[in-house]
């Protein structure tokens, strides 16, 4: 008995002239959401996984690179899905083309450390 006086009493309100709500006002606030997160997250994501990717399609012999395990070093072959890179004083490994984070400047980030000097 008091399980449906409950259940009752937790139901909702009618609206105004006993006329159910508009549907689309109801999932407003949940469209709303998935526009922001659209902006805000899945977007620019989307746009650094192409640059990234035409990054790794564009790398050529020469380029100075580092890999997702830290290592710095410059490419000597290139070929489909394998890179060759020169670590230096003759040590080569040879890297999937996957695993290339980024590009290195070519002066290997020595500006920025003066700059962080001065």
């Amino acid at each position: 008995m008091f399980f449906e006086n409950l259940a009752h009493a937790m139901g909702q309100a009618p609206a105004a002239g006993g006329q159910p709500g508009n549907p689309l006002m109801t999932f407003m606030p949940l469209i709303l959401m998935f526009v922001i997160f659209y902006f805000l997250l899945i977007r620019p994501q989307q746009k650094k996984q192409k640059e990234h990717k035409q990054m790794l399609e564009n790398l050529t012999r020469g380029d100075r690179v580092v890999t997702a395990g830290g290592l710095y070093g410059r490419v000597v072959e290139a070929k489909e899905d394998v890179l060759t890179i020169d670590l230096g004083n003759d040590m080569h490994v040879q890297v999937g083309r996957g695993f290339i984070s980024g590009l290195v400047p070519a002066d290997g980030g020595a500006s920025k450390a003066k700059d962080k000097k001065k």
